[in-house]
């Protein structure tokens, strides 16, 4: 058997291989990439009330920091009682009510994984996935064997998703 032919196997086995091992985190990313794309909506979010006693005669830039919702401001104060997009504070006792608007616990687990920052914990396993992706990349043009028909055609498709790419980088 020649090199070349037994590189190309090797590169089909671990191709193959590695494929089968990350076929769940594929589709966890597929899923969360998919729901990311409505993140700006309400698109399978669950609402949820919240009541907290705070500190009487807070601001509202106070409140928001208490209650975690940034930027919030007070669009209306009547008698003792302010209101903001999301509930109201009352001024006097300090008592208030707001919701929030969260994914279901998977998909919220699966989204933050997916957009995962270099200060979050797991941002290893998202470098390591991306090493993956690339490598499927790379492997699949020693799927086939140079010289042959299928190969030529994987390489006009190969030029046409570059195009592609190119295409929706402009636009």
């Amino acid at each position: 058997m020649s090199k070349q032919r037994e590189f190309s196997n090797k590169m089909r086995t671990y191709h193959r291989y590695l494929g089968f091992f990350l076929a769940g985190i594929m589709a966890m990313y597929s899923i969360s990439g998919i729901v990311l794309i409505f993140r700006d909506t309400d698109f399978l979010k669950q609402e949820t009330l919240h009541e907290k006693k705070l500190e009487p005669g807070l601001n509202a830039e106070t409140v928001g920091k208490e209650i975690k919702i940034k930027k919030l401001e007070f669009q209306s104060v009547e008698g003792v009682v302010a209101t903001f997009q999301q509930g109201s504070y009352n001024l006097e006792n300090g008592d208030v009510a707001y919701t929030t608007k969260a994914l279901p616990l998977v998909l919220d687990k699966m989204t933050h994984l997916h957009k995962a920052k270099s200060t979050d914990p797991l941002y290893v396993l998202n470098i390591f996935f991306g090493l993956a992706l690339l490598f499927f990349v790379l492997s699949s043009f020693w799927m086939f064997l140079p010289g042959t028909s299928i190969f030529k055609k994987g390489l006009y498709f190969s030029a046409a998703g570059m195009a592609l790419v190119i295409i929706l980088l402009l636009v």
